[in-house]
């Protein structure tokens, strides 16, 4: 028998798919752990979304110089030439006239263009909150992300340790059932156990690999490993610890009564725009014109001519079928409706910092009660294992009181990031957040 080994090379629509493959297969050197202030960073120059939004931020000053330009001077120039053949009795004759001019205009004026640079300055304002708005959701979605791959991580984690505490127990119980110590109940409770505990790690498994893949895509990396939480981190507590405080920071502060202000100061504008409409307008006209005619059958040579102009333009509206009086009914209702939605956006955040501080105190809360609950587990754990030896616990007892253990410890671990993420939470729904929070929760990490 002979074997042939032959190496194919990848199909042409695969192909950059395979070299990248193979690129990062290479080259890729042991995992670096990193933090969260690298890893937004990175985010940064890398999520769509947010590279989105500073482009529409870049955007924004170019759209109030276009509506500054109106009120800028403005000049054109103009060239023309027309080919003119005349006939008279039995004599024709052809010639060419040429022309060229030269105008300009400065409004002096103009109330309406006025009023559309004013909204021009008011939506550039209003931009700047929007990428700070886009800021602080990348801010937390870098967090939860983050939390989300060590959440998973200590979920896998118990969980193997879990099924190899459940594996020993299992040990036991056949060794007591061939000794004739215990019945064949205890081994199959165990063997149960163990078997719940193997579906449980390859699920477990599975979700650290789902959040992973989100976290490598998020920061547009391969194989992103982040610093663990110190195991004694002391979370930091609520301040100011009062509501109420935050409610009022919220209403002061945030993005989105900011930008519902500013619609409400273009709602207003609007409604003089629209009022405008019944003002006159002025202008400074100016023009240069010269003209060239050649000599007619009448006439001999040709016909130069040169004009200028300089002046004021003024134009005075007397009668527009009532557009204008029910454009500003219209902007009328238009204020008021943008006035509803800022008091909408300062009852939302009044809310949304509420939510976010009882989220908090409470998580802090059931930090504290989980801690506690790990101690007495790990203490009922340890005397469920010693009745078990000396014969006043059964198997079944040890397995319980080793899942409450573990699923404690998992709980424990799930509280402290819901606590951290919810923390910044607070702060977005108060319109502090920024990158810089990002380092206290650098210090709780590990080194």
């Amino acid at each position: 028998m002979r074997f042939q080994t032959s190496l194919q090379t990848p199909p042409r629509c695969f192909g950059a798919a395979w070299f990248i493959a193979l690129t990062l297969t290479v080259f890729s050197g042991p995992a670096k752990t990193q933090n969260l202030v690298t890893l937004f960073e990175a985010a940064r120059t890398y999520d769509a979304n947010y590279l989105a939004a500073q482009t529409l931020a870049r955007s924004a000053p170019l759209q109030a110089e276009q509506a500054k330009a109106q009120m800028r001077p403005s000049a054109a120039f103009s060239a023309s030439a027309s080919r003119v053949e005349t006939e008279i009795s039995s004599l024709s004759r052809s010639s060419t006239n040429t022309g060229v001019a030269l105008q300009a205009r400065q409004p002096l004026f103009n109330r309406t263009t006025r009023a559309t640079v004013e909204q021009s300055e008011k939506t550039l304002a209003s931009s700047r909150f929007d990428l700070q708005t886009a800021e602080q959701e990348l801010i937390i979605l870098v967090a939860q992300t983050y939390f989300d791959v060590l959440a998973a991580e200590d979920t896998l984690a118990t969980t193997r340790a879990s099924k190899k505490a459940i594996g020993e127990q299992l040990a036991s119980a056949k060794r007591n059932f061939e000794v004739g110590t215990a019945t064949i109940t205890d081994t199959r409770e165990a063997q149960a156990r163990f078997d719940l505990a193997t579906a449980q790690e390859i699920a477990a498994d599975n979700d650290l690999t789902t959040r992973q893949i989100a976290l490598d895509q998020l920061v547009g990396q391969f194989k992103v490993t982040p610093k663990p939480l110190q195991p004694k981190a002391v979370l930091p507590p609520l301040s100011p610890a009062s509501v109420q405080e935050w409610v009022l920071l919220s209403e002061n502060n945030h993005p989105s009564v900011e930008r519902a202000r500013l619609a409400l100061e273009i709602a207003q504008i609007e409604t003089r725009k629209a009022q405008a409409g019944h003002l006159p307008t002025l202008d400074a006209v100016g023009s240069l014109s010269s003209n060239r005619a050649p000599a007619s059958i009448s006439s001999s040579g040709n016909t130069d001519s040169q004009s200028t102009s300089v002046g004021l333009q003024l134009n005075l509206p007397l009668y527009s079928g009532n557009a204008v009086q029910n454009r500003i009914k219209e902007t009328l209702l238009l204020e008021e409706r943008a006035l509803n939605q800022l008091e909408a956006a300062r009852r939302g955040v009044a809310q949304a910092a509420r939510q976010a501080f009882f989220g908090v105190q409470s998580g802090l809360a059931q930090v504290t009660a989980l801690e506690a609950a790990e101690s007495s587990s790990q203490l009922a754990l340890d005397a469920t294992k010693l009745g078990y030896k000396v014969g006043v616990r059964v198997n079944l007892d040890v397995l319980n009181a080793q899942t409450q253990l573990y699923t404690t410890q998992r709980d424990l671990a799930q509280a402290r990031y819901n606590v951290l993420v919810g923390s910044l939470r607070l702060r977005q729904a108060t319109g502090q957040l920024v990158s810089q929070d990002l380092e206290a929760l650098n210090q709780l990490l590990a080194p």
